[in-house]
């Protein structure tokens, strides 16, 4: 491990924030990311889901080597993967190992801490009702921004109407609550030393299809990765439909994150559920 006084000089040295650097200490490549004094509930939140996705050994995730505030920046110092091209046989285990690491569960939906997906903010109370949970903290919370953010109109009315009729998507399906990467498109995973890691996590504990939709929404993943994973863990009828639920919550975080272009993929999204 390295020591976190070395990581705290290299962070002096550098005296920039806001940015994600390559350092070495003692000879050990570390990837440092910063931001001001008021990330650090970002940043520790990111710490805190990369050892939770490590705690199963089920897919490698980089190590955590410290986090904290120094002098008004705040910082996270994790191992350096060197990155290459992924072969069929990283994207085979790539989806054996995803479904690995959803066969670690809870005992209820959410997590112990809020985090972000992306920059926007994640709430995560534990909850014993995942279509509440789901409805709530993740639909309700991302179209009541859009509503801040000047969205209103025919993506509130009809995302009301989706909101009342959530249950039907559930019926005969009570998902486990499983451990999720939360925020799975295709720049949060590599390859290195010839195997699969992923990052830049957005942790909870809930229904497995949702990293599932999340990689189906911008790409990166093949058709090796989706039959490792149905072959090590079949997906439940009704799956398809609801891929679209789940991907309703990302798109709905780049409507707010990006702006109105994602206007129209999140209003065709709900008009197809509904």
């Amino acid at each position: 491990m390295i020591d976190r006084d070395k990581i705290v000089a290299a962070l002096r040295e550098s005296r920039s924030f806001g940015a994600t650097q390559r350092t070495e200490i003692d000879g050990t490549a570390v990837f440092l990311k910063t931001g001001p004094s008021s990330s650090y509930d970002m940043l520790s939140a990111e710490a805190e889901g990369l050892e939770e996705l490590a705690s199963p050994d089920a897919i490698r995730v980089p190590r955590v080597f410290a986090f904290g505030e120094e002098d008004g920046i705040a910082y996270l110092a994790t191992e350096w993967l060197e990155m290459a091209r992924a072969s069929r046989d990283v994207e085979t285990r790539l989806g054996t190992g995803l479904a690995a690491l959803h066969r670690t569960t809870a005992d209820r939906y959410g997590w112990h801490r809020d985090n972000t997906c992306g920059p926007t903010p994640q709430v995560n109370p534990w909850s014993d009702d995942w279509v509440e949970f789901y409805r709530e903290h993740r639909l309700a919370f991302q179209l009541d921004l859009a509503a801040r953010n000047g969205y209103g109109g025919a993506l509130q009315e009809r995302g009301a109407r989706l909101l009342q009729r959530l249950d039907r998507y559930f019926e005969g399906y009570a998902p486990q609550a499983s451990l999720l990467h939360g925020d799975l498109w295709g720049g949060n995973w590599g390859c290195c030393d010839g195997e699969p890691v992923i990052f830049d996590p957005a942790v909870y504990y809930g229904d497995r299809e949702s990293d599932l939709a999340m990689t189906r929404l911008f790409g990166g993943f093949g058709r090796a990765f989706y039959s490792a994973y149905e072959d090590a863990w079949p997906l439940a009828p009704g799956h398809r439909e609801r891929c679209d639920l789940y991907q309703l919550y990302h798109v709905l975080n780049h409507l707010n994150l990006f702006g109105s272009g994602y206007l129209g993929q999140a209003q065709r999204l709900i008009d197809n559920l509904l």
